[in-house]
């Protein structure tokens, strides 16, 4: 029999809930696998958890200690942030220790350095439950699509913003309570600002597209849009249009260069991705090897990450040497394709004054720019009206144009929404 002894930093909800699945499943690992995995120490600085679903015994508030245990062989790095993790996990690869984080933000922002440092130490960095949760995405993309040639993946990467996008389609409130819902449930933080504003999707498309495509993907290089704009509104125009609202983030090869972003998109309702409903993630995967292949299942919650942590616990202790699929893949430095190149169609609304000749106004505008209208909606409200258009595909500094163009009119009041549709 051969033992792993584990370091823990950090024993929130995710950390407790990998130590108590570590301990309940113990036995069925040593089994499966034949390593005895232990936890040997626990690094957290609230002390009134000590003890607390672990003997006391185990723990320290000095994560440096922790680490720097002689009979610690794997160190799990669940304390988040940016700054005091990279050190954290610097020092373990320092010390010849391979690493599992679920911390996206981390690798989103300065993977790159950790990565290379585990490949000179010949040590392993797991990363699965860094994007979405229990699904294993980031070992099927990193293993078993390394012949599937990917060229776009579309990810619903946020549980929170997933759920409250949810709930207005099923005419359960406006954004503000929706989110308060979601929060009194759990599903979104006290802070949700990472969440709603679409910036924690965005950390995980990055480090998505920096496997898909093997070129070094950052935070820094994905724009990204939220919901909070989002109104009962939009969600049920787009509706009679046929589509539901999701935040989607894209990752695309075009013409050999990558575009990444993350923003609220009108996907079809026959889509694949139109019913992930929820808290639940998804991943969709095209290639020119394999079609389109999607993955989903719940993205958010300690015992659905604590299990993505212990699976990539395992497939350390079961691989003997660290190699091209235990770390970084990104040999290539492809180039970025900007956004305003790519071509999408568009769902815009605007509130413009009720009177004869505005709608000619806004399609004469609309053709200056090579903008074409499949579909419109006009209501009226008194003085005013508001219009609602689904265009053609068209270039997006097109769309971005007529836009600004729209309202400067002296018709228009307001600024207008524009929605992507997938």
């Amino acid at each position: 029999m051969e033992r792993a002894r584990i370091g823990l930093l950090g024993y929130g909800t995710v950390g407790s809930n990998v130590y108590r699945l570590l301990e309940r499943e113990r036995s069925q690992i040593l089994e499966a696998t034949g390593v005895d995995l232990e936890v040997v120490g626990i690094a957290e600085l609230n002390t009134s958890k000590h003890g607390v679903g672990a003997p006391r015994e185990l723990f320290s508030t000095d994560a440096g200690a922790v680490i720097a245990r002689p009979d610690v062989d794997i160190v799990v790095e669940l304390v988040g942030g940016v700054e005091t993790a990279f050190m954290l996990v610097h020092t373990a690869l320092s010390s010849g220790k391979s690493v599992v984080t679920a911390n996206k933000q981390l690798l989103a922002n300065r993977g790159g350095p950790l990565f290379e440092l585990a490949k000179e130490k010949g040590r392993q960095i797991r990363f699965e439950a860094s994007v979405a949760g229990a699904v294993p995405i980031i070992k099927v993309m990193r293993e078993s699509m390394i012949a599937a040639d990917l060229h776009t993946v579309y990810g619903i990467v946020n549980g929170t913003t997933n759920y409250i996008l949810t709930a207005m389609y099923a005419g359960e409130g406006d954004y503000a309570s929706t989110l308060a819902q979601a929060q009194r449930l759990g599903y979104a933080e006290a802070d949700p600002t990472d969440d709603v504003s679409g910036g924690d999707a965005a950390a995980k498309m990055a480090i998505l597209a920096s496997i898909a495509f093997k070129s070094r993907v950052t935070l820094a290089d994905v724009r990204y849009e939220g919901i909070d704009r989002i109104t009962p509104a939009d969600v049920q125009y787009a509706k009679d249009f046929g589509y539901v609202i999701k935040l989607v983030g894209a990752a695309r090869l075009v013409e050999g260069r990558v575009n990444v972003h993350v923003s609220p998109a009108l996907v079809p309702e026959g889509h694949p991705l139109a019913a992930i409903s929820g808290s639940y993630n998804a991943v969709l995967m095209q290639g020119h090897s394999i079609d389109e292949i999607m993955l989903s299942g719940p993205g958010a919650g300690g015992v659905q990450t604590s299990s993505a942590v212990i699976s990539d616990i395992v497939s350390i202790v079961s691989t003997k040497t660290a190699g091209f699929l235990q770390n970084c893949s990104c040999y290539r430095h492809l180039d970025f394709c900007p956004d305003d190149e790519l071509e999408s169609a568009f769902f815009i609304r605007a509130q413009v004054e009720d009177r004869a000749g505005v709608l000619s106004q806004i399609s004469s505008v609309f053709g200056e720019h090579d903008v074409s209208i499949e579909s419109m909606i006009q209501k009226g409200h008194g003085e005013q009206a508001e219009l609602v258009f689904v265009t053609h595909p068209t270039k997006e500094h097109n769309a971005t144009a007529a836009l600004r163009a729209v309202e400067s009119l002296a018709c228009v009041r307001g600024s207008t929404m524009a929605i992507r549709v997938l």
